[in-house]
């Protein structure tokens, strides 16, 4: 059987790697604008832009 501490070092080291793991899909999740929100500023085709 393992000793209580490397259990506890083996729990914590995962539990650090989950975290910058869900760390990553959080900023994953919206990280490029989409076209309607890249261009929304620009106003109607054809027309001037908002001031």
């Amino acid at each position: 059987m393992a000793s209580n501490t490397a259990q506890t070092w083996r729990k914590r080291d995962r539990a650090h790697a989950n975290q910058g793991h869900r760390r990553k899909v959080k900023e994953s999740k919206h990280s490029t604008p989409s076209y309607d929100e890249l261009f929304a500023g620009f106003g109607e085709p054809g027309k001037p832009a908002k001031k």
